[in-house]
């Protein structure tokens, strides 16, 4: 794919900028094709450190950054803002969605690459967008849905771990991810493995096109249209051999 291609090109040019100038190079914020695409490069590019940061540990979409205090000799921070969308009257406040922010973003023709994840609770939005985008964000962004909204940056997230992660028990015939994936989110096993052909299945932010990979404790898959999860292990075995297993979900099922 030629979009495929563009995104290694300029992966490797940030490599490259950072190895000669010695000077940190970032990215804009990736999804997971683009972070499955890096990891194809990761040995290509190994001449150089790297990490992958969102603004915090539960974001899917994330930047790159080239260098390291080792390598270069001091540190420098993601250029990521947080910033807090709240209804100006909760009470009368619309019931607010993911989409209904992404899109009052988007309407403001901002590009997806300055945006990270969006995240909610108790109908307020935490945005992750690059630093050089806030005051524009924090200026024009009164109104989602129906809704009045006020922005302001913050350093101080809520725990969105505790409410947005759920423990939860289930029973498997195998460690397959095809087998897993189609317990947790209620899915026929062809359905799901429809989703290995869709390209949809990344463990660890690799592309998964294997259906039949095992599952290993602390593997962390996402699926597309469905959400992400990280596989436990396996606790016992029943009468009747099949798997009991553990998984953590993110975000409701």
């Amino acid at each position: 794919m030629e979009t495929e291609e563009l995104i290694k090109k300029r992966f490797r040019e940030l490599a490259q900028k950072c190895y000669q100038n010695n000077q940190y190079t970032f990215t804009g914020f990736l999804g997971l094709s683009d972070v499955s695409c890096f990891y194809e490069m990761e040995k290509e590019l190994s001449y150089v450190p790297f990490k992958l940061w969102g603004g915090s540990e539960l974001c899917e979409r994330v930047m790159l950054r080239f260098g390291s205090e080792d390598m270069l000799g001091y540190e420098e921070p993601f250029p990521i803002t947080c910033i807090c969308a709240k209804p100006l009257a909760a009470r009368f406040a619309d019931e607010l969605t993911h989409r209904d922010f992404l899109g009052a973003l988007m309407n403001l023709g901002i590009d997806r690459s300055t945006l990270g994840d969006i995240m909610l609770l108790d109908n307020i939005g935490y945005i992750f967008c690059m630093e050089n985008m806030a005051d524009y964000i924090i200026e024009h962004l009164d109104k989602v849905r129906h809704t009045s909204i006020g922005c302001g940056r913050t350093t101080e997230l809520p725990d969105f771990g505790e409410k947005d992660r759920q423990e939860v028990k289930i029973q498997i015939s195998s460690e397959r991810i095809d087998a897993v994936l189609a317990k947790v989110y209620r899915l026929s096993r062809s359905d799901a493995i429809e989703y290995f052909r869709q390209k949809k299945v990344f463990v660890n932010g690799r592309l998964c096109e294997n259906n039949s990979y095992l599952l290993k404790d602390g593997d962390i898959v996402s699926a597309r249209g469905c959400g992400k999860f990280e596989y436990c292990g396996w606790r016992n075995v029943s009468k009747k051999g099949k798997i009991n297993a553990c998984i953590m979900c993110y975000g409701k099922r």
